[in-house]
């Protein structure tokens, strides 16, 4: 008799054996649940944070927080798929199931997001202005894959979306063209920041500017001149100009020219190339390219040295090159040799 009732007794098209049926399987699957979180997941918690486990201990909470609620309402789902229900609680149900799968879905993925961010600034020591700009990157980025999600959300419950995505195009398309220099500069950044073609600390050329780079910011770079004041260069001028960066100068090119006088003796002109030649490898730091009599000026023979100085150091260059002219004329002046100066002969004839 009670089995009749059971089997037989429909209440809303399914029998009071389907009803239990259901709350048994929905109140066995939360207690495997509830133990496997209580005895599992909280004992590998402690595991993970006693031998500082970092990664172990973020996905532990944050499975807790996403990925359980979504096994409960797959328990849930599982416990009703055997009733018989009618097609406004069959919709009600995949509603709430579909709503809840792409919530806890997106904050699943949106933590991971934001914790591997967290991770790589923790091991590459990235500056503050650096972790703002991939804050900024990374609200946005939230906030498109909400808008995403809930476009798919819709869509999968039969709203014509096509009216809602076309305003969104031309939305996006208006905001755009009026943040366009504000967009190009932030792009510029992260140009700048993924290229590397400079960094904060350098000395760079950019047309007839120069100086230390001071500061990248989102918008602007900031550079420091020799004379002391501030130069401020939007970041898209930069990306988009020819510049020239000294740290990556392991050595300095350096040449010039010297005149001798005309009333030189032809042995000593002989022997100047190699004076020039042995003056330069005299100095540490130096290496000597060329030492040439390379032809006749208007009143001088012209000399040509060219040699690198084995650093990028201005000060250093200048200092050697200093030592060098002051050794020419030592040893010219050891030698008689007249360094030449602007000359004019004029010949009279007595009419």
């Amino acid at each position: 008799m009670m089995w009749t009732v059971l089997t037989e007794h429909l209440i809303f098209h399914n029998s009071i054996l389907d009803y239990l049926l259901s709350l048994v399987i929905f109140v066995v699957g939360s207690w495997v649940l509830r133990f496997i979180k209580k005895f599992l997941l909280t004992r590998l918690g402690r595991w993970a944070k006693r031998r500082q486990k970092e990664l172990v201990s973020f996905l532990i909470s944050s499975g807790e927080q996403n990925l359980l609620p979504l096994i409960y309402l797959g328990v849930f789902y599982l416990s009703i798929h055997r009733l018989t229900l009618s097609l406004l609680w069959n919709r009600i149900i995949n509603s709430l199931c579909l709503s809840l799968l792409v919530f806890f879905g997106v904050r699943f993925l949106l933590s991971i997001l934001n914790r591997g961010l967290d991770f790589y600034f923790l091991k590459h020591k990235t500056d503050a202005t650096k972790q703002y700009a991939f804050r900024i990157v990374s609200k946005f980025f939230t906030v498109l894959v909400w808008i995403l999600a809930f476009i798919v959300f819709l869509d999968n419950l039969g709203v014509e979306i096509s009216a809602l995505v076309a305003g969104l195009g031309i939305g996006g398309i208006a905001v755009a063209l009026a943040a366009q220099v504000l967009l190009s500069d932030l792009f510029s950044y992260f140009t700048i920041y993924f290229d590397r073609p400079f960094e904060v600390g350098d000395y760079i050329i950019i047309d007839n500017f120069s100086g230390t780079v001071e500061n990248i910011g989102l918008k602007t770079t900031r550079l420091r001149s020799l004379t002391g004041e501030e130069l401020v260069f939007s970041n898209t001028d930069l990306t988009s100009s020819r510049l020239r960066n000294y740290k990556t100068m392991t050595r300095r090119r350096i040449s010039f020219t010297i005149g001798v006088s005309y009333q030189t003796d032809p042995a000593l002109v002989k022997e100047i190339p190699q004076i020039l030649a042995d003056i330069v490898n005299s100095i540490p730091d130096t290496e000597l390219n060329r030492s040439h009599f390379s032809g006749f000026g208007d009143y001088s023979f012209r000399f040509d040295v060219v040699y690198y100085v084995l650093t990028r150091d201005y000060i250093k260059y200048m200092d050697i090159q200093q030592e060098i002219n002051l050794k020419i004329i030592e040893e010219f002046s050891k030698r008689g040799i007249k360094l030449a100066y602007p000359t004019q002969t004029l010949y009279l004839r007595n009419g």
